[in-house]
């Protein structure tokens, strides 16, 4: 039986995280005590061939599993990822130096509840005088799985779960700044997977993490499919591989905000999707577009939050001059995934940890709105309308696909925007992250595969469709 995770014990579990983190970790809940060395983990080998080589024996052994044993498998996984959820979002963020603890546990609890597991694969059969046929799912072999550093343990368990419930084994390529990170959440899942009675090395990496070495990977005669869970570069390379690829790269979600729209519970849903884990995820409310009718009521909403900072229009240069590159083509990356309160003590202002974001008033064609910061700075574009509004969202989410979100009690509204924005995820009148099942229905996965157009990865996602046939030995009653 899997673990529901109710919203007393969510907030129980933040409270958990905060206490046991103590005021001696800093300002993004970084812990001082070392990390343990790549090697010691389970499944890390020293050359990409050698991971590739013991994944390609582990398959054979695996192949022979049978499927009541691997929904054993799967459940031990689950249950290891939620037992070690707090300190895989603890070591998550000593690495990288990005995010929030305590959204990075709920991540963790929400990938190793949602992500479905053996009993979303289908079986269809066709039975007749002619025989029996059967197509059933069959695995892709050795799959080589590229993981980002906005989400590295989520990602990880998410693509572990379904890839093993499919019955294949695993390469990971971790992004080099969450290495460790990852490789200790494959090390626990792996040790989860041999307690269940599973065969060493379903999971495995090279001790290295460099683009060298997901290259050579790419390139490796052994690997299977290729699952790319990243930006725009590293899903191209994959997609040049000359290989089965699945690409779920970056976003720029927007919000639109219509006259209909409750502006206190929009603002409140806002913060809530934007603010997640400092905007790192890809689903997250990048940009705010609402129409005239609306934008007084929404922005006096931010106001009274309480727990954002509407920065004023004056400021705006000091604020970009801060979070922006050089070119003003990007992200400064030394506050990607940094605390609101970390950004505002460079302007001069006070804030402590419970500052989620800091908001400000731009034009459509401001960085802030053109370029997907994570971190929580969210620009905030006035239009006229309704119709002004939507043909402004599909023009700054300049055709990824990836998400958007609405808030609207117009159901017209709903269905024109959506069918306008056409991206894998469209969450209406919710935070952003209800898309991912937490606060919404239905599975998870941090595998959202838009560029390629498979969405919302699952086991399913990882197998080819396997067709047997029988005749003359069975027919129709």
């Amino acid at each position: 039986m899997t673990v529901q995770i109710q919203d007393s014990q969510i907030e129980a579990i933040i409270q958990q995280v905060m206490a046991q983190l103590g005021s001696a970790n800093g300002a993004n809940g970084r812990s001082p005590s070392p990390l343990p060395r790549a090697a010691h983990y389970r499944g890390v080998f020293a050359t990409p061939d050698e991971a590739v080589k013991a994944a390609h024996v582990a398959l054979a052994r695996f192949r022979r599993v049978s499927l009541t044993q691997r929904k054993a498998i799967i459940q031990a996984m689950r249950e290891a990822a939620i037992e070690n959820a707090q300190k895989l979002a603890q070591t998550a963020v000593q690495e990288t130096h990005m995010g929030r603890v305590s959204d990075k546990v709920l991540k963790n609890l929400l990938v190793a509840e949602k992500t479905p597991g053996v009993e979303i694969l289908p079986n269809d059969a066709y039975v007749g005088d002619d025989g029996l046929t059967l197509e059933e799912c069959a695995p892709f072999g050795v799959i080589l799985a590229v993981t980002p550093v906005t989400n590295p343990t989520a990602t990880v368990i998410n693509n572990a779960i379904s890839m093993v419930a499919a019955g294949n084994t695993v390469v990971f390529a971790p992004h080099p700044a969450s290495q460790n990170t990852s490789l200790m959440a494959m090390d626990i899942l792996n040790e989860a997977i041999e307690s269940a009675g599973g065969p060493p090395n379903l999971l495995v990496a090279a001790a290295e993490a460099t683009i060298e070495v997901a290259g050579e990977l790419m390139h490796h005669p052994q690997i299977n499919l290729i699952v790319t869970t990243g930006g725009p570069a590293v899903v191209d390379a994959a997609l040049r591989s000359g290989k089965r690829a699945i690409g779920a790269a970056a976003g720029n979600p927007p919000v639109l905000v219509d006259d209909t729209a409750d502006p206190v519970k929009a603002a409140r849903d806002i913060i809530l999707g934007h603010s997640f884990d400092n905007n790192m995820p890809c689903t997250s409310e990048k940009e705010v577009i609402v129409t005239a009718g609306n934008a007084d009521a929404l922005m006096a909403a931010f106001r009274a939050a309480g727990n954002v900072c509407v920065l004023d229009p004056s400021r705006l240069p000091e604020l970009e001059r801060l979070v922006l590159n050089e070119k003003r083509s990007g992200p400064n990356r030394q506050y990607i995934g940094q605390n609101a309160c970390v950004i505002l003590a460079e302007l001069g202002i006070a804030a402590d940890e419970e500052m989620r974001a800091i908001i400000v008033e731009v034009g459509k064609d401001h960085p802030f709105v053109r370029h997907e910061l994570m971190m929580p700075v969210l620009g905030v574009v006035r239009v006229r309308d309704f119709e002004e509004g939507v043909e402004t969202a599909v023009e700054v989410e300049a055709g990824l696909r990836h998400s958007a979100i609405i808030h609207s009690s117009n159901i017209y509204h709903m269905s024109e925007f959506g069918r306008a924005i056409n991206t894998t995820v469209f969450v209406k009148n919710a935070p952003s992250y209800a898309g991912l099942g937490f606060g919404g229905e239905g599975h998870t996965s941090f595998t959202i595969a838009g560029r390629t157009g498979e969405g919302m990865t699952t086991a399913r996602t990882f197998t080819r469709i396997r067709r047997c046939t029988l005749v003359g030995a069975f027919s129709a009653v």
